[in-house]
């Protein structure tokens, strides 16, 4: 009798420990879907940036640095280079692996090209978080934080109808071009694909009219999103399609290749053209006010920002970070949180930037 009693306690702990030690696994999911063990405040947070072509990420980079330290974490945020951005970029994120990050936060040059280095930073236990533009085809990737990349192209699209109605009003149908980001960025499809979703019933239905034919991503792809590869592009097109066809509209999937679009247009003499851009830049706001660039999105990086570093600042009290769907990357659905995108012409702009104390100034 005693014999059975030992042993059914013995069975007993050792279920016990076996719960346990399930229990402890599940609350450490490196999909992001579970609570992590924390860290202290002091811990490092690591952010690698894709290069300073645009001014929100350099904006992005100074918001960083102060939001990790008034969170109470130390902070290692890294640009890559212009001559090898990719390899830089692969360089930093195992630096900051090496020097032990908690968190490394990740605006990528080219998402499909860090897989080696996301791995071994949740091997050495860090915490990966893709900002703004998704890591692809990697299951190393915890979370990933950015506005509605497809709903920012589909505002795009139809704000291009919008414009293309308003300032001709007798038209019933319009000729347009179209341009996408670089193809190395993860984003630029979808900006693209979201635009098209929008744009290509009324391509289908003869309204709008590729006059160059450059309908595929592979023709309208802007690489490295460089204003001057833009404008090119607009040089040749204008050449070889419009000797006595009118330009009614432009896709531009950024503010930049706007400018340069216009610039492209004003120098082959034409008449202004409806262009739609994104990402609020500082020297696009007098052109909207004046009308010669239709609209831009605007997609605040103060709030971006912030939204990151308070998922840091949950994983590091144990807790999952707070999301709002799933992104399927190609290996994974990603934890997500999205925040929306505004459209900004000059109907409303003094009102979106109100807040902002860049902005608004340009809006007067």
């Amino acid at each position: 009798m005693r014999k059975l009693v030992i042993t059914t306690t013995a069975v007993a702990a050792v279920a016990l420990l076996a719960l346990s030690g399930c229990s402890s696994r599940s609350g450490d999911d490196a999909s992001g879907d579970g609570a992590s063990k924390g860290f202290e405040k002091g811990s490092l947070i690591g952010v690698a940036l894709p290069d300073k072509t645009s001014e929100n990420w350099v904006l992005a980079g100074d918001l960083f640095k102060s939001a990790i330290e008034e969170a109470g974490f130390k902070a290692d945020v890294q640009y890559a280079g212009q001559s090898t951005p990719v390899p830089d970029q692969q360089a930093q994120i195992s630096s900051m692996t090496t020097k032990g990050a908690k968190v490394i936060i990740i605006g990528a040059k080219d998402g499909g090209q860090l897989g080696t280095q996301v791995k071994d930073a949740q091997e050495a236990g860090a915490k990966v978080i893709a900002y703004d533009r998704i890591l692809t085809d990697t299951k190393n990737i915890d979370y990933y934080v950015a506005f509605d990349n497809f709903k920012v192209g589909q505002l795009q699209g139809q704000a291009l109808l919008d414009g293309l109605k308003a300032k001709f009003p007798d038209k019933k149908t319009y000729n347009i071009e179209l341009f996408s980001g670089d193809p190395g960025d993860a984003n630029a499809p979808v900006f693209f694909k979201g635009a098209m979703d929008i744009l290509q019933p009324k391509i289908d239905d003869g309204t709008l009219k590729v006059v160059s034919g450059q309908t595929d991503i592979k023709q309208t792809a802007t690489k490295d999103w460089l204003a001057q590869n833009a404008q090119n592009r607009m040089d040749t097109i204008l050449q070889g399609s419009y000797g006595s066809a009118e330009l009614d509209g432009v896709l531009s999937p950024n503010d930049t290749l706007a400018r340069a679009i216009l610039t492209s247009v004003k120098s082959a003499g034409k008449p202004a053209i409806v262009v739609t851009g994104q990402d609020s830049e500082a020297a696009s706001i007098p052109l909207i006010m004046s009308g010669e660039q239709y609209m831009t999105i605007y997609k605040d990086t103060r709030k971006l920002v912030k939204q990151a570093i308070d998922m840091a600042t949950e994983l590091s009290k144990g807790d999952k970070a707070t999301t709002t769907t799933t992104t399927d990357n190609g290996a994974v659905k990603v934890p997500t949180f999205y925040l929306d995108p505004i459209v900004v012409t000059k109907d409303n702009a003094a009102e979106v930037y109100k807040d902002d104390d860049k902005l608004a100034p340009l809006t007067k």
